[in-house]
């Protein structure tokens, strides 16, 4: 086998492992925060966009970095790096006792964590450049994939065993992966990356290189930053959206872990197909290949994230969750591909780390002050 299709795969699983443990317990952060002594429902809300945009926060400046020192050192360590800090932050927010500590090792994993971006360079910086759509397409799969699985199993586990538990098992899932990645991901490209200089003089470039100087990456981050704030505004209140609808209070875990893993089943199942018809496109019609493709999936995910606020009935939430989930296939792995295949092999770590961290720092935090002052989770 090709190696840098063994490395994809071998990043495949422990990117599905590690997502797998995280969507156990992001879905149900509010009912967490309740039991951490939040009652009123307006404050559940507020607390719940503050905590689940505080790792991004940080992220925001430390990702880049971590992208950076990946071009010098080596994206694997930087990768490996990346998975164990996740691990030991979950350890440390299992031990919360109320919501500021909460959010202070939620702010402490911001920080030491950061291994989705540094997969996707490690993989992209890999694969041939006539397979990175492709690549970074089935690379995409292991994020839903684990969004699938993990509200499902965190739904059930968060019913039978709480909420705390679930923390320290996705800790434990972070650290098999990371030895899954040292002893299992090869790299091969350590000829391309820099040598030296000053890390922050570097960092600097790169934000210039994607901002100022390179027109198709400051457009992939325009939109990479639009099609993340269409999932990133819904997430952190979506378990109480179902709970607002479906009057299943008993099972409301199990049954928001559904309804949330719908739209990954189905970004699964279509990931690879936008994958393939993007490379095909872009071989026959270059730009304007990513343009069309880009079009359909935004337009359809629009309209169904419209039409699950306008939705009285779980069942139709459910639907239209599946319809999401296939026009967000379309969109994530191509935008990452288009940022790829316009950066020079030098900066991939770099540049794809601030995609990374731009798209998730600014939505999650208008997605907290939004949902400080609210007018209902539709």
């Amino acid at each position: 086998m090709e190696i840098w299709r063994k490395n994809l795969y071998i990043v495949w699983v422990a990117q599905f492992i590690t997502m797998m443990g995280m969507s156990m317990i992001v879905p149900f952060l509010p009912f967490f925060i309740r039991e951490l002594g939040v009652s009123d429902e307006a404050s559940v809300a507020r607390w719940s966009g503050i905590v689940f945009s505080g790792p991004f926060i940080v992220s925001f400046f430390t990702t880049p970095m971590w992208g950076t020192l990946g071009d010098r050192f080596g994206r694997k360590l930087i990768m490996v790096r990346a998975i164990f800090g996740l691990g030991v932050a979950q350890f440390l927010i299992s031990l919360s006792q109320n919501v500021y500590q909460l959010f202070i090792f939620r702010i402490i994993q911001g920080a030491i964590s950061g291994f989705i971006p540094s997969a996707l360079a490690f993989v992209s910086a890999e694969s041939p450049y006539e397979k990175k759509g492709y690549a970074i397409g089935v690379l995409q799969t292991a994020t839903s994939t684990g969004q699938l699985f993990g509200p499902l199993f965190g739904g059930v586990l968060a019913d039978l065993i709480g909420y705390r538990h679930i923390f320290q098992i996705t800790g434990i899932l972070c650290f098999i992966s990371g030895f899954l990645l040292i002893f299992g991901a090869k790299e091969m490209k350590m000829n391309n990356f820099s040598n030296g200089g000053n890390e922050l003089k570097n960092l600097l470039k790169n934000y210039r290189y994607a901002i100022l100087e390179n027109r198709n990456v400051r457009f992939g981050l325009m939109l990479i930053f639009l099609s993340q704030m269409s999932v990133m505004l819904v997430q952190p209140i979506f378990a109480l959206f179902v709970e607002s609808i479906s009057g299943d209070v008993k099972h409301i875990s199990s049954l928001s872990g559904f309804a949330f893993s719908v739209a990954g089943a189905f970004t699964i199942l279509s990931a690879p197909f936008w994958g393939k018809k993007n490379d095909k496109d872009i071989s026959k019609f270059g730009i304007h290949g990513y343009k069309r493709n880009l079009k359909i999936s935004f337009a359809g995910a629009g309209i169904s994230l419209l039409l699950q606020g306008l939705s009285g009935s779980i069942f139709l939430v459910i639907l239209f969750r599946a319809f999401f989930g296939f026009f967000l296939g379309g969109m994530t792995p191509v935008l990452y591909s288009f940022v790829s295949r316009n950066v020079d092999e030098e900066r991939q770590g770099g540049v794809m780390g601030i995609a990374s961290s731009f798209n998730k720092f600014v939505s999650k935090c208008l997605s907290t002050f939004y949902f400080q002052d609210n007018s209902g989770c539709n």
